[in-house]
């Protein structure tokens, strides 16, 4: 069994797949897109991702802000999870990333990654999130 993390932005999602022990995950691909709302091919990437690593379950990050509200990135990553479902037939958890996302910036701060390079790395939080996000047994 394997599992994909997504990191879903408005022109972006980086991809992440764990191994079949599910104690790390890689990042795979960055899938990007020329519009926020097309998203027929960046699904169909996904799809053959799917099929390609033998994906099980799809974790996907929730955007929330630091003081636990829901802006619009939450509204339209909820929108993305049901397209994903109704596509894949997979099931769909979200992680909360907020915490993932600052450890994943103070550990491209630590390696000398610009700030202004960072952008190049999308995606990079969902391999760095613990393993045991990958369980899907944050939020559904």
């Amino acid at each position: 069994m394997r599992i994909m993390g997504l990191d879903f932005g408005s022109r972006t999602v980086g991809v992440a797949i764990s191994d079949s022990l599910l104690l790390t995950a890689q990042g795979v691909e960055i899938i990007r897109r020329k519009e926020e709302n097309k998203l027929r091919q960046t699904l169909a990437r996904i799809e053959e991702l799917i099929v390609e690593n033998e994906v099980e379950e799809i974790v996907l990050g929730l955007p929330k802000n630091m003081n636990d509200t829901e802006g619009v990135r939450v509204e339209l990553t909820k929108e993305f999870k049901d397209k994903l479902e109704r596509r894949t037939g997979l099931p769909v958890y979200f992680w909360d990333e907020r915490l993932t996302t600052v450890a994943a910036d103070k550990a491209m701060m630590e390696a000398g990654i610009r700030r202004e390079n960072r952008k190049d790395y999308d995606g990079y939080d969902r391999s760095y999130s613990d393993p045991a996000g990958l369980s899907g047994s944050q939020e559904q």
